[in-house]
């Protein structure tokens, strides 16, 4: 891989900083994100003739978390008045959450009575949180057989609940990975241990390359961060793929993170000198450390932290060494990458026409042959979609992380307690820091999480 992006691609990506990992579209040195704003698109531009389902009028409210350039209003309202040109009497005004507050910013809304008519976010909150909480509109409608036999059946299964409704209408997705800091690990003699065409690594080689590292005089190699939940996906994904351990059974029913393989990966862990278990950052922190060279991997990590420059040259760290992303290590060779799926979903407000105009947006803006490349590009991620094809077949960084896309495993952030089972994931993580058995401190997640499940 080249060692520099061209400059229009972290341009791009930069604003995508830290949406996997909890954080603002600020750089990784900042837990606040920016405060909310709004962006009215305006119709006044559309052409003189508009379509014929043009004269459906109504105002509606987009809500978008930073998912991308998705989180930048000038990008998005060149989206907007794309569908302006063809709904000029559908007004869109969106705000721009963010992921400190914007939770708690939706269910504000939700409490007072002024839900907004449409939210771009994942399955986990649209599926999993609100629309099994019966808040959100059934987009079964949207969801026909062409759309289907054009989205992948595990993206499909992530956007519809338990009961068969669709609360969720996908645009975009990516791979989560972790990645390393290539420079040094040649330094250190620890690259033999890397399948680097394939990115991928046994976990026994992890450990040996972790020593390495170690024993060059790198003792911070590592960090199981846990002072909250932001990045979590990348210390679930390395305790779960070290020794093809699971977080929940595959209906998605019940939290498993209590089996033999993953105890045993947490003792690994915690055993092995270079890695730290660390109560003190959370996954933007941890990006932070390893940008810096204080820590020489992160777990938290996908392309747009990859692309975004931080303030040097995109895919560097601040001293300039070469990042590499990686695959989790695994002993069975097939890894199971924790997946990142953005999309749509309607609040139920009670009013139909909002909810048409509403349908209608998703429907221009994710499913409109001409129109949804642009859409996905603005998230600086991936299609769902086949028939949008290779957008990145020119760009040699993005194109090297689509090799990423094949080691997705199940998308199982759908479980239910899933908002009380991250919880308790960090909590179960500082407790074995400060020398709780680890069987002791699974069983406690477990029984928690599952009680909430079951709720």
């Amino acid at each position: 891989m080249k060692k520099q992006v061209s400059a229009i691609l972290a341009a791009s990506m930069a604003a995508s900083m830290l949406v996997a990992c909890g954080g603002s579209t600020s750089s990784a040195a900042t837990s606040t994100a920016t405060a909310e704003s709004t962006s009215t698109a305006s119709s006044e531009a559309a052409p003189a003739e508009s379509t014929a389902d043009a004269g459906q009028a109504a105002d509606i409210t987009l809500w978008t978390y930073p998912i991308g350039k998705w989180g930048d209003s000038e990008s998005v309202d060149a989206l907007l008045a794309d569908f302006n040109a063809e709904y000029p009497d559908i007004h869109v005004t969106v705000e721009y959450l963010d992921y400190t507050n914007g939770d708690d910013q939706v269910n504000t809304a939700i409490e007072g009575g002024s839900a907004p008519d449409i939210v771009m976010e994942g399955p986990e909150r649209l599926v999993a949180n609100w629309g099994a909480k019966g808040l959100m509109v059934d987009l079964s409608d949207l969801w026909t057989d062409d759309q289907k036999a054009d989205i992948s059946a595990s993206v499909e299964a992530a956007c519809k609940d338990s009961s068969g409704a669709y609360y969720e209408f996908p645009l975009c997705m990516t791979a989560h990975c972790m990645a390393i800091n290539k420079t040094v690990f040649e330094a250190a003699g620890a690259m033999q241990y890397v399948d680097a065409e394939n990115h991928t690594w046994t976990t026994d080689n992890f450990l040996k390359a972790v020593q390495a590292v170690y024993d060059s005089g790198k003792t911070d190699v590592g960090a199981i961060y846990c002072s909250g939940q932001g990045g979590d996906q990348g210390t679930r994904a390395i305790i779960n793929n070290m020794y093809g351990g699971t977080f929940t059974d595959a209906a998605h029913t019940k939290y498993t993170a209590d089996s033999p393989e993953n105890i045993k990966a947490i003792q690994t862990l915690y055993d092995t000198k270079g890695i730290n278990f660390d109560a003190s950052i959370a996954g933007g922190d941890e990006i932070t450390l390893f940008r810096n060279g204080t820590l020489q991997m992160a777990f938290c990590w996908n392309i747009a932290q990859q692309a975004n420059s931080d303030n040097n040259d995109a895919g560097l760290t601040n001293d300039g060494d070469e990042i590499f992303p990686m695959a989790f290590p695994t002993d069975s060779g097939d890894p199971k990458l924790c997946g990142g799926i953005w999309g749509f979903g309607i609040f139920d407000n009670g009013d139909e026409a909002k909810i048409e105009a509403a349908r209608t947006f998703i429907d221009f803006i994710a499913a409109d042959p001409d129109q949804v490349k642009d859409s996905v590009l603005a998230s600086t991620y991936f299609p769902v979609r086949t028939s949008v094809g290779d957008i990145y077949a020119d760009n040699e960084i993005m194109s090297e992380y689509s090799k990423f896309m094949a080691y997705l495993g199940d998308y199982y952030q759908i479980t239910p307690g899933w908002a009380t089972a991250r919880t308790e994931w960090w909590n179960m993580l500082q407790r074995v820091g400060s020398g709780e058995d680890v069987e002791t401190a699974v069983k406690t997640f477990v029984d928690n999480a599952n009680a909430a499940a079951q709720a």
